[in-house]
């Protein structure tokens, strides 16, 4: 089983990443109580876990968790030890396996994958809602089950979580006047910038419904166009 060796040269301000804890696989032996991250798409990341610094604060572990969730695939893991006690948090969507891999590393495609995954799984209020995923991604492909069920588009998310500023935005599908699953009463207490509608926001629509290229301006091809963006579908 694979470690995320180059987790520590991004992972958003957990600075104290080598001091705090060691990382390995997950095959490491201890007798350190383990605690596994769930591995279904779930959205119960807090906004204040955005900026968390420090492995020792339960946020910046919280978003660790979802990083790893979204970055690596289902058979690999990244395990580290925090004042005796041993974490182990489990890959899920694989969107960056390669960040995974010996000498691995996550260029900017990767960081904005994974930041546009760990955005569209916030939640106001830090419940667990199962929800549905897509993008211009092959790890995002949905089952027809999964189109048959969750057929309310919600929103789209983009920006870049691993660099100064942390630029990250959220367009709403076209219809839509609120998201009260990530930004609560008010879209001005949202966690992201809310820069209008996807119809305009966006260039492209995806075989699955979901929107692609989309410009931090809110207008499409304008200012800074992020790719890698990632929708949300609700149940009905």
């Amino acid at each position: 089983m694979q470690c995320l060796r180059s987790i520590r040269g991004f992972a958003l301000g957990l600075a104290a990443f080598a001091a705090l804890g060691t990382v390995g696989c997950g095959g490491e032996d201890g007798d350190a109580e383990t605690i596994q991250a769930a591995i279904t798409v779930e959205n119960a990341l807090t906004a204040n876990a955005l900026t968390a610094n420090g492995l020792r604060d339960p946020l910046a572990r919280e978003f660790l968790k979802y990083v790893v969730s979204c970055a690596l695939d289902e058979d690999d893991s990244v395990t580290f030890r925090i004042d005796g006690k041993r974490y182990e948090f489990r890959g899920a969507l694989g969107l960056a396996p390669e960040w995974g891999r010996s000498h691995g590393s996550c260029d900017g495609d990767c960081q904005r994958w994974v930041s546009a995954c760990v955005l569209a799984r916030v939640d106001a209020a830090g419940v667990k809602r199962m929800i549905s995923i897509r993008g211009d991604n092959r790890a995002l492909r949905p089952e027809d089950n999964e189109l048959r069920r969750y057929t309310d588009r919600e929103a789209t998310f983009f920006g870049n979580l691993f660099v100064r500023n942390q630029p990250r935005y959220m367009c709403l599908s076209p219809g839509k006047t609120d998201n009260e699953r990530v930004c609560g009463d008010s879209l001005d207490d949202c966690p992201m910038t809310v820069v209008g509608s996807c119809d305009d926001a966006c260039g492209d629509e995806g075989r699955y419904g979901s929107f692609g290229d989309c410009s931090d301006r809110g207008w499409a091809r304008h200012g800074t166009v992020y790719h890698e963006s990632i929708t949300v579908f609700l149940p009905k």
